[in-house]
């Protein structure tokens, strides 16, 4: 049984400059006492063409554990640009937030990003370097692509049913197909059939002006 129930993940401060750090408010319920941390990590996808460009931009500790009712705020830096190829500097791309028990990790929460010029002169005639100061980011907030893992929380030898199998929350617009599990945005881009492109094109128009709130409705993690 999970010991573990992320309830709700609300992202703060977006839209937002590309610079601005990331800020994330997770609420989790814990129904036992864990007597080790929980590991976050915020994941920044720098190029759907290879995870080579993928960041960790944090990771914190989180822990002892008591049982209840537990919130926090989350807030990571934003990427090394030095290390987002000038190519997909703008345009559509994902951001992870990741929880991992005894290096297990057993949810992970993506969401897709829209970064372009808040100018509109930029946007028309962007500069062949990308000026990330006048970049603005707006995160897909209210449509979350999560991912659940089973894991051995007890640390005991023996695998659950047999293997470490990824599982999907029951978020309607979800399906196998869109999650996260390789922990790469080409994981995401495989809906109907259609190519990475193809889905960036949908995304970017979903992506618009999206600054409402996440709920996750209380995940059992299994």
């Amino acid at each position: 049984m999970a010991k573990i129930h992320l309830s709700n993940v609300v992202v703060l401060d977006n839209p937002s400059q590309f610079r601005h750090p990331f800020q994330f408010e997770v609420t989790f319920e814990c129904n036992e006492e864990l007597k080790e941390d929980l590991e976050w990590k915020v994941i920044y996808v720098g190029s759907a063409e290879s995870e080579e460009h993928d960041q960790t931009l944090d990771t914190i500790y989180v822990g002892p554990i008591p049982e209840g009712r537990h919130m926090f705020v989350f807030q990571a830096n934003c990427p090394d640009v030095t290390r987002i190829p000038e190519a997909d500097a703008l345009g559509v791309t994902v951001v992870l937030l990741t929880c991992s028990y005894r290096n297990q990790e057993f949810v992970r929460v993506g969401y897709f990003i829209n970064n372009e010029y808040s100018d509109p002169d930029l946007r028309e005639n962007p500069p062949a370097t990308p000026q990330y100061d006048k970049i603005t980011r707006n995160i897909l907030a209210s449509a979350p692509r999560v991912t659940r893992f089973k894991i051995d929380w007890d640390n005991s030898s023996s695998e659950q049913n047999g293997e470490n199998q990824a599982k999907l929350d029951g978020v309607p617009e979800m399906s196998d197909s869109n999650s996260m599990a390789d922990g790469h945005v080409s994981s995401l881009c495989q809906m109907n059939g259609g190519a990475v492109g193809d889905m960036i094109c949908d995304s970017e128009d979903n992506v618009q002006n999206d600054n409402s709130q996440s709920n996750l409705n209380a995940m059992d993690l299994m």
